[in-house]
């Protein structure tokens, strides 16, 4: 299973491809979930992920806009697909048959 802001950081990736970078992801969760993301918990959550072999690396091209510097991209593994998808099936099962939620009452 994997947290919350695991699971934003994957989707991101999927959603970016082959383009995923550091603030590429933190400007993907923010604009499709609406939760603004600091750019060092996206890197701590890349490494966890990376520790969990769930994503890997590559780094790109050295781009005069970076002063040379080379981005590092960010990819899904077989193993990271399938725990985002396992992630995703327990959310849609939790919510199978819900109909409005409101929050603060009592059943």
């Amino acid at each position: 299973m994997v947290a919350e802001l695991e699971q934003l950081v994957l989707l991101a990736l999927v959603r970016l491809g082959p383009l995923a970078y550091g603030v590429a992801i933190a400007d993907e969760i923010e604009a499709r979930a609406g939760r603004p993301t600091s750019l060092g918990s996206v890197y701590k959550t890349l490494i966890r992920l990376e520790t969990k072999r769930l994503v890997v690396t590559r780094m790109g091209e050295s781009t005069p806009e970076r002063g040379g510097r080379r981005k590092r991209y960010y990819q899904l593994t077989p193993a990271g697909q399938a725990a985002l998808q396992t992630s995703l099936e327990a959310i849609r099962r939790m919510t199978s048959g819900l109909r409005a939620v409101r929050f603060g009452e009592q059943r």
